[in-house]
């Protein structure tokens, strides 16, 4: 039964899960958008501390691949390689979205929604931007990850056929411009290094894993910095 580390730090919550088939041993998270660098070693140093596992004994560290913050993903993908390279352990990495999904359970009773439902986990991405993939209602993916400029009619042939749960970061601003009977809004939804656990079990049964040089995180598209909102020097 193997014994993984998962990282979740794509969003302005970094936290890390620790867990085995059987289910979340131990589980810490901040809710921080800068810090992210500091916190993380620290949430993993208490995490085994609390759960009383040594590192070495782990079996695999699991990390979210993105698409999310690039600053996030960047400090979570390079911690995730740096352990798996001193301690010789096998890197797992498991796309943002699709562990959203795991979890969304834990908001909506997936019952309540009819069978044809499908399930739009959402991250934001800037402006009216959203990065986004289309699931049914088992969790199975039906597209690939796309960055969308939410408009009026960017769901709206999806919805005269369909129910769309819509949740996440991104979900609000669908939220404002789409006004449909068959858009259902999960709020208070976060991503969590517990959603990763399932499938990073499954990968790591199937011997998924990862070439520690060469991962990157998948950024979906470059990363454009931002100025300081209080600037020093004006233009």
């Amino acid at each position: 039964m193997a014994t993984i580390l998962c990282m979740e730090t794509g969003s302005t919550t970094c936290s890390v899960a620790l867990g085995s088939e059987s289910g979340v041993i131990g589980f810490r998270e901040v809710s921080d958008a800068n810090i992210h660098a500091s916190a993380l070693p620290v949430l993993i140093e208490e995490l085994i501390r609390e759960t009383g596992f040594e590192l070495g004994n782990i079996d695999a560290i699991a990390v979210s691949m993105g698409p999310g913050s690039y600053t996030g993903l960047r400090i979570g993908v390079s911690l995730a390689k740096g352990i798996c390279y001193a301690l010789h352990k096998p890197l797992i990495a498991v796309g943002s979205l699709e562990a959203m999904v795991t979890g969304v359970g834990e908001f909506i009773n997936m019952e309540s929604i009819n069978n044809n439902s499908l399930l739009s986990p959402m991250i934001d991405a800037r402006r009216m931007e959203v990065y986004t993939q289309l699931f049914n209602r088992k969790g199975e993916m039906l597209s690939e990850v796309k960055a969308l400029v939410v408009e009026t009619d960017t769901f709206s042939d999806l919805l005269k056929k369909n129910t769309v749960v819509f949740f996440g970061s991104g979900a609000s601003k669908c939220q404002q411009v789409i006004g449909n009977s068959g858009a259902i809004f999960v709020e208070h939804f976060k991503p969590s290094a517990r959603y990763l656990l399932p499938l990073a079990q499954k990968k790591f049964r199937d011997e998924l894993f990862e070439d520690i040089a060469y991962f990157e995180p998948y950024y979906l598209k470059d990363f454009v910095p931002t100025r300081p909102k209080n600037r020093i020097i004006p233009d």
